[in-house]
């Protein structure tokens, strides 16, 4: 059965045998033997957060149908709600408990709650986040813009990390995913200030916290997840026609980490961009410059800020 997790572009190119042939060589590709997965988390406690939809949705699903019970965290509970229903209607298990990343008394309830109720965690699923793609002068009067990104991808999850690794450093045991995205190995891109800017704050903290958790067994597998077709991704119509992943293929990578445990996951042409970056930093902000000018916003972004105006008038 076809669901919106499997949902891929409309465009010819990205949907067709050779955008799927271009993502498959790209990668990261996912887990293939779901008896590993099983074998892997059977019995255990997964934390995903961002599971109300696409790419946390469809982590979710799979852990529970392998056998974990799933924590499921997200503030559209009632969504939450009917996902752990039909997960329990296949014979699974799964639980949802409220989470708003952008309030710290949230996250502390969050954390307390499990680690009241199931007393460990053995994987951490950082899946939440916020993207944005605005022009600068279109956030000088949305404090918005800096507070739901910063919280969403930066400050929430440290705030969640800090609440649940004591646990699981105390255990000796447990596994970390941090879904990230290959954006903050190109090049800095005009319009994606906040969103790259706390995307790659939180990388950089979450790998000097591996560093320190790897040896009390703690094991931290960064994914810098390359183009996906799932609600957050919709707005920036371009990614369409760019090859890229459904929520549940890439859910079988997030499955990837879980089980093999590699410190990176990331596409191809992640790696020798970043080196490039180093290399070429000038040039490459010189051209990206250049091109900055002929990049729109999204509809979405200026909608908001045409609504903004109607208002006022």
């Amino acid at each position: 059965m076809t669901t919106s997790l499997d949902a891929g572009p409309n465009n010819r190119l990205a949907a067709g045998p050779l955008g799927r042939g271009i993502a498959w060589l790209i990668g990261p590709r996912g887990l293939k033997d779901p008896d590993r997965l099983r074998r892997e988390v059977q019995g255990k406690i997964a934390v995903v957060t961002g599971a109300s939809y696409g790419l946390g949705e469809a982590t979710s699903r799979m852990l529970a149908a392998a056998g974990a019970t799933v924590v499921l965290g997200a503030r559209s509970v009632e969504q939450l709600e009917l996902i752990v229903a039909e997960i329990e209607a296949e014979g699974g298990r799964a639980v949802a408990v409220p989470l708003d990343l952008a309030s710290e008394e949230s996250i502390e309830a969050f954390a307390a709650q499990i680690l009241s109720r199931f007393g460990q965690i053995d994987y951490l699923v950082h899946n939440a986040g916020k993207s944005l793609r605005r022009s600068i002068h279109l956030s000088y009067d949305r404090p918005k813009d800096l507070n739901s990104t910063t919280s969403a991808n930066y400050i929430g999850p440290m705030r969640l990390t800090l609440a649940l690794l004591p646990a699981m450093r105390e255990r000796g045991s447990g596994h970390i995913v941090n879904v990230s995205t290959v954006a903050v190995m190109f090049p800095v891109a005009p319009k994606w200030g906040f969103y790259l800017s706390s995307k790659a704050a939180f990388d950089i903290w979450m790998r000097a916290v591996g560093m320190e958790a790897r040896p009390d067994g703690v094991t931290l597998t960064t994914l810098y997840a390359g183009s996906m077709f799932t609600r957050m991704s919709a707005p920036s119509g371009w990614i369409s026609a760019l090859p890229g992943q459904s929520a549940r293929e890439a859910g079988y990578v997030i499955a990837k980490a879980i089980v093999r445990k590699p410190r990176v996951l990331a596409p191809a042409y992640g790696r020798p961009s970043a080196v490039l970056v180093s290399l070429l930093r000038t040039t490459l902000e010189v051209l990206t410059t250049q091109l900055y000018r002929y990049l729109g916003d999204t509809q979405a972004s200026l909608a908001r800020i045409e609504k903004g105006n109607r208002n006022v008038a």
